[in-house]
C-alpha cells in the first residue's frame, strides 16, 4: 500500500479538529492545525490577531509550517496521515479577505500533494466562536465556498463528508480510504 496523505478540512467550526482527535485517539498518525499555535506565538509578542493585523506575515507562516508537516507526514512510517488543513487552505482564507499573495504560495501548492482532501460543510448546529475563531457563520460559509473553489483550482476531488456523529465521519472517511 502506498503512503496516503489525506487532508480533513472545511470552513471555520465545522468539527475538523475533533475528527483528527478521535483519530489520535484510535492510534492513526494526525498532524495538527497550526494557526492557533502561530495566533499564539503572536499574542505573545503583543500581537492581538496576527491574522487581522499582517495576515501575510501569518500566512507565510502557516505556510512554512504546514510545508514542515507535510515533509514530516511523507517521511512518516504510518501507511495513513491525517492533517487538520493543507496548503490550499492558506490561499483559499488570503482569497477570502481578498488579499493578494506572492507566487511562491501557489507553487507550494502544487508541489505539496495530498492523496485525498475530506470536506467538512458548514453545520450551524455545532458552530462556536472563540477567541481563535472570531467569524461569524455567514462568513464560515464564505470560507467553504474559497476552499471549494481553491482545492479545487489545484485539481483535488473533495469528499463531502456528511454531518453526523463523530464515529459515523470517521466511519465515512475510513470507507472512502478503502
Amino acid at each position: 500500500m502506498k503512503k496516503e496523505l489525506i487532508v480533513i478540512t472545511g470552513g471555520p467550526g465545522t468539527g475538523k479538529t475533533t475528527i483528527i482527535d478521535a483519530f489520535i485517539e484510535q492510534g492513526y498518525t494526525c498532524f495538527p492545525e497550526i494557526s492557533r499555535q502561530i495566533t499564539l506565538e503572536a499574542k505573545k509578542q503583543g500581537i492581538e490577531q496576527l491574522f487581522l493585523e499582517r495576515p501575510l506575515l501569518f500566512s507565510e507562516l502557516l505556510l512554512e509550517g504546514r510545508k514542515k508537516q507535510h515533509q514530516q507526514a511523507t517521511q512518516d512510517q504510518a501507511e495513513i496521515v491525517f492533517l487538520d488543513r493543507g496548503i490550499p487552505d492558506i490561499l483559499a482564507y488570503m482569497h477570502y479577505i481578498g488579499d493578494s499573495y506572492p507566487a511562491f504560495f501557489d507553487q507550494a501548492s502544487r508541489e505539496h500533494s495530498y492523496s485525498k482532501v475530506f470536506v467538512l460543510p458548514p453545520w450551524e448546529e455545532i458552530y462556536e466562536s472563540d477567541e481563535a475563531r472570531y467569524e461569524n457563520f455567514e462568513q464560515a460559509k464564505l470560507i467553504f465556498d474559497h476552499l471549494l473553489e481553491t482545492y479545487q483550482k489545484y485539481g483535488y476531488n473533495l469528499i463531502e463528508v456528511p454531518r453526523g456523529s463523530v464515529e459515523e465521519r470517521m466511519g465515512f472517511i475510513l470507507k472512502h480510504l478503502q
